[in-house]
This record gives structure tokens, sequence and C-alpha cells, in this order.
């Protein structure tokens, strides 16, 4: 396909010579991206109006950025959702002008300095190359041609996505790509190939056109399996070329595709919302965090109020959201745009210099933590794909106020799906299902299985209650938090309802009556947490083992953080003291306040240590030896 305005003289000239980074500047030894822990995202998204790109991406610009950040990766633009190129692709459609090659300054400096280079690299949405070629694109329900997905029945990842892939790696020795635009911007598709492909599959004679249509369900079904096989193929196409180009697909194998990971992808990724970005990372690093996959993911380092241009958020602001994520044991990143000729304003990196102290202040006490099974919230696949909106739409209304809840009643939450609880139940000491309405019913069998052999199950809605009603057969009334709820022993195990619809509400006013309801109980169910944590409402509770040793993660969530019209936070008041209390047979050794390194004063009676953190900035691990 001939690139456009630079004409391919200019386009082979500035190729000429170019191999990988390694034989062209000597290089340090750089991390595998999946082992980094905290990086810099840019990205501009080049359109036709980019006419000057590289003109002021300078050797000067590149080092003044890795002196400030020191970060194990940087990603860097080259082709966004417009889908024009920001470097001189010989095989796609690239920006209308160029000065100079912008991709070859970035590796040559990022591998003198070790720093693995990573593309933010727009996939399934293309929205030039539907353009020039419109039976790339999906056929929506109506029949028209979607202007931005590509069509998972079409040529468009062999004759363009594979190639460019290829082609930076091989050409400019660049680490990996972060695609973006995956799951969350693919869409059902009625072009002839895949209503064919859908047919063939099923037997049906015909492809639904609407959710009220017969076999809507294995419609999307069928679309979803589509984009898994899409992503499947380009994975293994690259690999089989250029094996060490290292690729994630944004949000695969998270909470906007909560299924088991089925392809090799190299890292879980993907970057929450700007405007609710502490609920957002609640939620998603919950979920990840038990992929086992290595993952990070990304905050936005702006945010606007309605209708306003957008404005920089303060280094506490980030820290805080960072917390969130490293509290679970992941990396760390944010997104910082560039310019339209893909230059960095310098003015921007000293905010995320402090940040970058922050993350690798807290990387001995963070990095691969795993949570302690306390409460497992479950997110059902089986349940979300058969009411999501779109194929790998994030619709968590009903449950993502429950989670706030917990987490706001100081409960230690884990995120998980069948796949993670199957054969694995036992290990937790309280599931609670929220809203949830369908479940398969051998899951069904197990969950009773787990209730009668000592587990513990609390029921959030009517639709819990419906799926196991034969377990609430001999409810009786019990008081929790203010209110009552339906709680039965069964066998060795327990089980409470609160039948009334709980989330909606929940995110409406972050009711604190709501909140005692839920975590009443909670109580009613799992009597002896292993951590319990006092002194503050407004307090996050991870609790996870680092390098096998129990560490109470503790994040500072005061403030008005789900302002919608007022998004940008400039500080972030104390909180304290906590009491923080863990049961423990034996006395500690030592307890600590991490990363500032602070011995602890604390008591051993009864079983249950007892410390007090006197103060909690932003973010403090207490690690109990």
């Amino acid at each position: 396909m001939a690139c456009h305005t630079v004409g391919l003289v200019m386009a082979a000239a500035l190729l000429a010579g170019l191999a990988c980074a390694s034989t062209a500047a000597p290089s340090a030894q750089r991390l595998k991206r999946g082992d980094g822990y905290f990086g810099v995202h840019f990205d501009f998204h080049a359109g036709k109006d980019c006419t000057e790109v590289g003109r002021n991406t300078t050797r000067k610009m590149v080092e003044t950025i890795l002196d400030i950040l020191q970060p194990d990766y940087v990603q860097t633009d080259c082709k966004g959702h417009p889908g024009l190129t920001s470097y001189p692709t010989r095989v796609g459609n690239q920006a209308p002008g160029f000065v100079g090659d912008p991709l070859k300054v970035w590796r040559e400096v990022t591998a003198e300095r070790g720093v693995s280079l990573i593309m933010h690299y727009s996939g399934v949405w293309d929205s030039e190359a539907i353009s020039r070629n419109p039976t790339w694109g999906v056929v929506n329900s109506d029949g028209s041609v979607n202007p931005n997905a590509t069509s998972r029945f079409g040529p468009y990842a062999d004759k363009l996505l594979i190639p460019q892939l290829r082609e930076m790696n091989g050409e400019w020795g660049v680490d990996g790509a972060w695609v973006d635009g995956e799951c969350w911007a693919a869409a059902p598709d009625w072009s002839a190939a895949a209503v064919a492909a859908f047919k063939k599959a099923t037997g049906y004679d015909e492809a639904p056109r609407s959710r009220k249509d017969p076999h809507w369900y294995e419609f999307m079904q069928f679309n979803r399996q589509a984009f898994r096989d899409y992503l499947r193929h380009y994975i293994a196409e690259v690999r089989k070329t250029n094996p060490g180009m290292q690729l994630c697909s944004n949000w695969a194998f998270t909470d906007h595709m909560p299924e088991p990971v089925s392809i090799p992808v190299d890292w879980i990724s993907g970057d929450f919302s700007p405007s609710d970005s502490v609920d957002s990372a609640r939620f998603s690093a919950r979920y990840i965090a038990g992929q086992g996959k290595p993952w990070d993911l990304m905050a936005w380092s702006f945010a606007a109020p309605p209708n306003t241009p957008w404005q920089p958020k303060s280094a506490p602001q980030l820290m805080r959201e960072a917390a969130l994520v490293l509290a679970l044991g992941g990396g760390f990143q944010a997104y910082i745009t560039q310019n339209r000729d893909g230059s960095v304003d310098l003015g921007k990196i000293p905010v995320m210099g402090e940040v970058g102290k922050f993350v690798r202040a807290r990387q001995p006490y963070c990095r691969g933590a795993a949570q302690v099974p306390q409460v497992a919230l479950l997110y059902s696949t089986y349940d979300h794909y058969r009411r999501a909106g779109g194929l790998f739409s994030r619709d968590l209304g009903s449950m993502s106020g429950t989670l706030e809840a917990l987490v706001e009643g100081r409960h230690s939450v884990s995120i998980v799906g069948e796949h993670m609880l199957k054969g694995k139940m036992g290990a937790y000491p309280l599931i609670v299902l929220p809203e949830t309405q369908e479940l398969e019913p051998a899951f069904v069998s197990e969950l009773t299985a787990y209730v009668r052999g000592g587990g513990s199950l609390l029921l959030v809605g009517p639709g819990p209650a419906r799926l196991f009603a034969d377990l609430l057969s001999g409810a009786t009334e019990r008081q929790a938090g203010g209110d009552t709820v339906a709680y039965a022993r069964v066998g060795k195990g327990a089980v409470a309802s609160m039948p009334g619809a709980f989330s909606q509400a929940y995110l409406a006013n972050q009711s604190a009556e709501a909140r005692a309801k839920l975590s009443g109980a909670v109580g009613l169910l799992f009597e002896k947490p292993l951590v319990e944590v006092s002194g503050s409402d407004s307090v996050d509770v991870v609790v996870t083992r680092v390098k096998r040793k129990l560490s109470v993660q503790l994040i500072n969530c005061s403030g008005p953080h789900r302002s919608i019209e007022h998004p940008i936070i400039a500080s972030i008041d104390p909180i304290g003291p906590l009491t923080v209390r863990v049961r423990r047979a034996t006395k500690p050794a030592k307890v600590t306040l991490q990363p500032d390194g602070i011995a602890l004063a604390f008591t051993h009676s009864k079983g249950i240590a007892t410390v007090t953190v006197p103060k909690l900035e932003i973010h403090g691990v207490v690690v109990v030896e």
C-alpha cells in the first residue's frame, strides 16, 4: 500500500541504513516489558493535521525524559485510532508530513539507556484502513459500514496489522507493542463473510439483528470468539518471524473481557478511567491480579470537568492512583499526551518524576504482592456475557457499587471469576454474589458444596436468592448493620441473603447506612477476618503476602475523588491514627511501616497483634514478621 504525501523515495531514504538499535548504537540490557514496574506512555493519534512529525523529537528531549523518570520502559506513539502512522512506514498509511525519523531517535536513546521501547498501536480500530478499503470494515446491523472497527473476517490483520508489527520490530528494533483499540473497540459483524461463517458454525438459517431476535447470545459469542481468533492469529504470525516482539492487547483478559487467559499475550494492561479513577482502579486491579500474568494499569495524567479543556493531575492524585494498583501487585504507568508533531512537552514530565520516586520506593514492598484470600466477590463470566450490551463492554453497574461498599467498609476483597474459584473455593472464608442473574448448574452445585462443607456465602439481590433458594429454605431473620437479612446454617457453613438491589443505589449516594448493612451481613458470616483496621472510614485495606511476609496495604482514599465536576485533586489530607489488628497465634518478631522503615510498637494478646499507624499520607505497608 503506497504511503501518501511523503513519497516512496523519501520513505526509502529515511529507512536507509536502519537496523535494530543493537547495531545502531551500544545497548544496555533491557527488561522484558512484562518485568517492567514503572513506565510512561505517550501517544497523540496522528491525523491529517500532522504535517511536521519529528520536527522537535530530539535526542535531548528523550534523554531529559529518561533522566527525570528513570523508567523501565517507554510507550510511544506509532499508530492511533485514525490509522495514520507517526513513523515512516513502508507498509501502511502514514501521517502527511515528516521531518526526520522520530522512531529512530526514540529507539537509539532508549537502547543506549537500557529502556524498553513499546509502541502504542491501534489494532481493531483503524479508520483510515476502512476509508481506503471499505470491505475491511465491520458491517453494522443496518447494513452500513462501521467507520472505525475492522472486521475479523477481512484481510486487515494479514495485509496491514501483522506487516506493520513485523516492520517496527525488524527495521526499527522496537521491543513490543501495546495494542490499543482492541476488545473494547470490537463490534458485532454482519458482513457477508461473518454471517456465512455464523450460519456454518451454528446451523442456524439467519443471523439475529437485535437482542430481541432468537440466538442473539450465540451470535455475540460467535463474534467474541472471532476476536479471540484474530488476537491468537496475529500474535502467532508475528512471533513466527519476529519472536522477540512482545505483545499486549489493551484490556484483553481484564474486567472488559472477564475470562481465562487463553492466548499467550506477554502481559495484561489497560488504561483506567480518567474521571472516576479511584473506583476504576479498585475494580480493574482486583480482577487482573488473579489472572496469573504480568500486569500493569495506566492512569491518565490529566482529567477535565464536563465541557472544559483537559487539566493536569497533581502528583498526590497520581500517587494515589498508583497505590491502588501497586497494592494489588501490579506495575504502574501514566499517559502523557504528545504534541501534534510527536514531541513531548517537557513541562509535563517533572510531576511524573515525583510519581516515579513514589512508585520506586514501594517496589520492594509491593511487587509480586499476592492477596491473602479473605472476601471473594464473584465476577461471573457466564452471567456477564449473557447480560453485556456489547461484545466486551464493561457493564458493571450491578456489582461495582457492592465492591465499593465492601472496600469502603475496610474489607480486603478479591474479584474472582469462575475459573479462579473452581476447585479453590475453600481458600476463601467468604464468597459474595453481587446481583448475579445466571450461573452454570455445575458451578451452583460447587458453591452449594462449598457452603455445606463449611464455607460462607453472601447473596446480594434477588437473582442470587433465586439461584440458591434451596440453601435459604430454612432461613430466619438476623440483625445486620441496623437492618435484617435472611440467614441460615447449612451443613457446616452458612448463607445470608440481602434480597434487595444494592449496587446502583450505593453508586448513587455512597450511603453510610447501606454500607453498614452490607458490612453487618459480612460480619455474620465472617466473624474473624485476618486483619481489621479502624480509625478512618477512608482507608482501603488490602491484605497481601510479599516475599512470604504478611503485608497490610493501606491506601488513603479520603476526599471527593468521585466528583465528575471537579476531577482534579490538588492535595490529599492525611488520615490517622489507624489501629491495625492482625490475627496471629504467635507474637510477631517485628512490625514495620514501609517504605519509611518505621518500627511500630505493638501488643500481642489472645492471638491478636495490635499496632497503631500514627498517620497515613497516601499509601503505607504494615509488614508483620
